[in-house]
């Protein structure tokens, strides 16, 4: 496996070749816009208020914590958990309310047909980790085949939060919830928490650019959402020409 290789077509290698090219002799590099506004406000608001749940849930719920601060402080951050929760579930809700197409697309590329190219990139990917300047990755198409599902694990554990969550509180203020109910509710709230933990780390490492291959693709979310060129063709190859072909999206600077 250390020594495996995946070699894209000379066609393609000399197709990559001349769009860098071009671009290096006319001063400028294109770049391609990979995400919109309104999707990058709703990725980071709610990303923030997930890292807020993740740490106010550990003094609300684990009993060791919550003796450590005492009664009053864990009252303010039960009521911050809450609060912080609701704009979890409502940011997206409403995001998703005013461009229905754009969650359409998304979950049209997270359950896309895997061809053999995703199947390489899966096989190479954990060589990958250790030995990037070695190991040539297949083209992928506009969500790589890894992370259509790690993001579709977080997309899961994301609803089961959002929904145990909203359950618990309502059970507080709205309605009464049984002890057994409770118990149930919480462990499923507490699993949602574990993969969001595992899931999150993953995307993290490689989102924030801590993967050197990937430096700088913090910009994509936390950024303008434009790709350069030459980063394009190199993580996402198949999405990249088609964008390049179509220029819609297609910006220089």
């Amino acid at each position: 496996m250390s020594n495996a290789r995946v070699q894209v077509t000379p066609e393609q290698a000399a197709s990559d070749q001349r769009f860098l090219t071009a671009r290096k002799q006319k001063g400028t590099e294109r770049y391609i816009v990979r995400h919109s506004k309104q999707a990058r406000i709703t990725h980071d608001v709610t990303i923030i208020a997930c890292l807020l749940l993740c740490v106010t849930g550990l003094f609300v719920f684990v009993p060791p914590l919550t003796q450590l601060v005492g009664a009053d402080v864990v009252f303010v951050i039960r009521m911050s958990h809450r609060v912080i929760g609701v704009v979890f579930v409502a940011v997206p809700l409403i995001s998703a309310i005013m461009a229905p197409k754009g969650v359409a697309h998304i979950f049209k590329n997270l359950f896309a047909k895997w061809d053999s190219d995703d199947k390489k990139w899966m096989i190479l990917f954990f060589p990958y980790l250790f030995m990037a300047k070695w190991i040539h990755m297949p083209d992928q198409g506009e969500i790589k085949s890894g992370q259509r599902f790690a993001d579709g694990m977080l997309w899961f554990a994301g609803a089961l939060m959002g929904i145990t969550g909203m359950v618990m509180l309502l059970g507080s203020t709205v309605f009464t919830l049984g002890g057994d109910a409770y118990a149930v509710v919480l462990l499923l709230h507490d699993i949602g928490f574990f993969l969001i933990a595992v899931f999150g780390m993953a995307h993290i490492f490689l989102g924030a650019g801590i993967f050197q291959p990937y430096r700088g693709t913090h910009k994509l979310m936390f950024g303008d959402g434009l790709v350069s060129e030459s980063d394009a063709l190199y993580h996402w190859g198949h999405w990249a020409r088609k964008e390049l072909k179509n220029g819609k999206n297609v910006v220089e600077k």
